[in-house]
């Protein structure tokens, strides 16, 4: 054990934390064969996993392999699934492709070539996020910033473009391959307050990545402290989208600067800000640790809140036992369950996706299990192009079975809430595959998106600061 000081203005004492019995890390395609429990698998199982590294992420570290994957049940483990590559991630045709280039003994070069290529073919940017909602100011557009809804302004700070460990489902896996024009990141702190101060309407700023965890302090302040100045008091809420409360708890706990991230997560409450944890758990697995659960306290301890979001992933969580269970322990916990989403139509998603039926049916069966307190997730969820799509029901209305749909977000406010509906269609995963009930030709909204499209596209669009 050793002294960690009381934070200060916190109601409760807080638990003396351990130190890990490790320093921090990870172990990259490079160093998979260094792994001792992957170095004893069958040999065709690393090449395989060998040929998927080479097209997809991979980044794990010493605590998700030591404390959080259970070794006996591997491959079914849910975590080792969510973290290192499996041969199925990779359609035939493309895991055939670099398996015998690799085989030939190609140089770097080619392998690069032949993994950008079939990148590009696993759609890298989906809901058209690299070329729409980009704000502008002072007729520039603002790299590293994303101002889709009209309330929430995403920021992609440049320090925070990595995670402790990699998902292998993750929609943003394009940030990590090394391609710089398929990268969101911004440094710029300047751009980035004025343009929130100049837009009175945004009230939520979301940071993003990557994770902003794996930041010091002292860079995380420079984006968050100057909000506190009279000029942002239209900026209610301060989120921050991390998976470091499952793959490196030890940031809030014994990490050199982890009592200064909690005190300047009570300084934003002080100053009337609410501070949003929004935590990505994917299985109630990631929450049992007695690590896990420290750092949990020590937010909760903060005046922070700590709100869950997760998709639907086959093989890691579509049980609707599983989510059942993950609720009631994130509620017993203090965190407040929050969405769940549909696995995007990008990268791996071939592997991971279920359909839209199935994961309504794993959401409503899991609701059954848990008291009103866990209800409070919404979902299932599309983050599409349109916007925050819900999978409301399925139905039977004058003889058609039908989808009922409506809208979480959208990107003209006025779609917000409205309920429409679409054939039913076991197969569908995505709302591309959904086709309108009873006849219509289109939804609703199909041909004022088209228009926002376009204006986007063509870069007419004003900025939604003279909007």
């Amino acid at each position: 054990m050793y002294y960690v000081p009381k934070l200060k203005q916190t109601s409760r004492t807080l638990s003396l934390p351990n130190r890990p019995p490790f320093h921090f890390r990870f172990f990259s395609a490079r160093q998979l064969d260094q792994i001792p429990q992957i170095a004893k698998l069958p040999n065709e199982i690393r090449f395989a996993m060998r040929v998927v590294t080479k097209v997809l992420p991979f980044r794990v570290n010493q605590y998700v392999i030591r404390h959080l994957i259970n070794w006996e049940n591997v491959p079914d483990d849910p975590i080792f699934r969510l973290t290192f590559p499996q041969q199925d991630m990779l359609s035939p045709e493309h895991f055939d492709r670099m398996a015998n280039l690799l085989r030939s003994g190609a140089d770097d070069k080619e392998i690069r070539t032949l993994a950008n290529e079939i990148r590009a073919e696993l759609n890298p940017h989906p809901a058209g996020q690299q070329i729409l909602n980009i704000p502008v100011l002072d007729g520039r557009p603002l790299k590293g910033m994303q101002h889709k809804y009209r309330e929430t302004v995403l920021f992609f700070p440049r320090q925070g473009q990595t995670c402790h460990t990699y998902c292998t489902f993750c929609f943003r896996w394009p940030q990590f391959v090394g391609i710089e024009e398929l990268r969101f990141s911004a440094s710029e702190t300047r751009d980035l307050h004025r343009y929130l101060a100049n837009n009175k309407d945004v009230t939520d700023f979301l940071l993003t990545g990557g994770d902003p965890m794996v930041m010091k302090t002292n860079l995380l302040k420079e984006y968050i402290k100057p909000l506190l100045q009279p000029q942002f008091e239209h900026i209610h809420t301060i989120r921050i989208g991390t998976k470091s409360l499952t793959y490196w708890p030890y940031r809030y706990v014994s990490d050199g600067d982890a009592d200064d991230l909690l005190r300047l997560m009570e300084r934003m409450i002080r100053g009337g800000k609410h501070v949003a944890i929004m935590a990505h758990y994917n299985h109630w697995q990631e929450m049992e640790t007695p690590i896990a659960r420290k750092a949990i306290r020590r937010i909760c301890d903060t005046g922070a809140i700590i709100r869950s979001q997760s998709p639907v992933v086959a093989y890691i969580n579509d049980d609707p036992e599983v989510w059942a269970r993950m609720w009631r322990t994130q509620v017993r916990l203090g965190i407040v369950p929050y969405y769940m989403f549909i696995v995007r139509n990008t990268g791996a998603c071939n592997y991971f996706e279920v359909p839209l039926a199935k994961a309504y049916e794993i959401y409503h069966n899991a609701l059954l299990k848990v008291s009103g307190l866990g209800r409070t997730v919404r979902g299932p969820s599309m983050s599409a192009g349109p916007g925050k799509i819900e999978i409301q029901g399925i139905a039977e209305i004058n003889n058609e079975k039908v989808f009922v749909l409506r809208f979480i977000q959208g990107r003209n406010p006025d779609w917000i809430q409205r309920p429409f509906f679409a054939r039913f269609d076991p197969e569908a995963t995505w709302l591309n595959h959904l086709r309108p009930a009873f006849g219509a030709e289109k939804f609703f909204y199909e041909d004022e998106y088209q228009a926002i499209c376009e204006r986007e596209r063509s870069l007419e669009v004003p900025s939604v600061e003279t909007a």
